[in-house]
């Protein structure tokens, strides 16, 4: 069985039993669920869930419905490249399958965190068995290898012209947003995961070692970001879940939450 983590949403390698435990949950990022460890499997979820599809912010958003786990979101970005799926869900189905082909498919699966790797495996066979994009830093946390996972390395990773990954750290070692800006996005977006994550207000992001535990994040990591993103321009910035997005101005309000961050911490 490949089972699912009922509070993180992640999807393990095949095994005769569910595991003991879950490592991801089990790290101070995270949290086991206050029911304790709790197992679902693909092939259950489909009775009790299905995906959720939905423009967000002018993209197709694709989600679970109920909500299930961490709640994220998933995007597809259709780059002047090429078709980017941000992100991962715990469940897949035809019907969001054939949305996505109807768009023109899929090229390749990146993933910003550990926290949202979730069933990617089951995306990238259900979607032609495209590679999924990962920083070699965040290797260990990966609970079902496959042939199609594929790691870089470094800082930087330029997918096609105006398209490309930026290794943040900070939540992660290899925590990752996607900046865009080509022909199809002249404005630019940022698509930060839970490097930079949008906040309540919108008007705003913040940074976390932990979100739900609520760890602040190192003062040091959060300058090499600053310095990471200083020549990317963007308009807007979409969070890690529906609706969570800085639509206009996104640059100023990552510059302005930089600052905020950063006098609070030193306080």
């Amino acid at each position: 069985m490949h089972a699912i983590c009922e509070t993180c949403g992640t999807q393990f390698d095949d095994r005769p039993a569910a595991p003991a435990h879950c490592p991801i949950c089990e790290d101070d990022r995270q949290y086991v669920g206050w029911e304790g460890q709790r197992w679902t499997t693909h092939e259950a979820m489909a009775t009790r869930y299905r995906n959720r599809l939905e423009d967000d912010g002018g993209l197709l958003g694709l989600g679970l419905t109920p909500a299930f786990a961490i709640d994220q979101r998933a995007l597809l970005l259709p780059t002047q490249g090429g078709n980017v799926l941000w992100e991962s869900l715990s469940l897949v189905s035809d019907e969001a399958v054939a949305a996505l082909r109807a768009r023109g498919g899929v090229d390749c699966i990146a993933i910003s965190h550990p926290h949202f790797y979730a069933s990617m495996v089951e995306w990238s066979r259900a979607l032609g068995d495209v590679p999924i994009l990962l920083h070699e830093a965040d290797r260990a946390w990966v609970q079902r290898p496959s042939p199609a996972l594929r790691w870089w390395s470094g800082d930087r990773l330029e997918l096609w012209p105006g398209v490309r990954l930026l290794r943040c750290g900070g939540h992660f070692p290899g925590s990752t947003a996607l900046h865009w800006r080509d022909a199809r996005r002249p404005r630019g977006a940022l698509f930060p995961g839970d490097a930079l994550q949008v906040v309540q207000d919108r008007r705003h992001v913040s940074f976390m070692y932990s979100y739900p535990n609520l760890v602040p994040m190192n003062a040091a990591d959060v300058r090499y970001m600053r310095s990471l993103l200083r020549d990317c321009r963007f308009d807007d910035v979409y969070g890690y879940t529906w609706g969570r997005n800085i639509r206009g101005d996104g640059r100023a309000a990552v510059d302005a939450s930089f600052d905020r961050y950063l006098a609070a911490v030193a306080a």
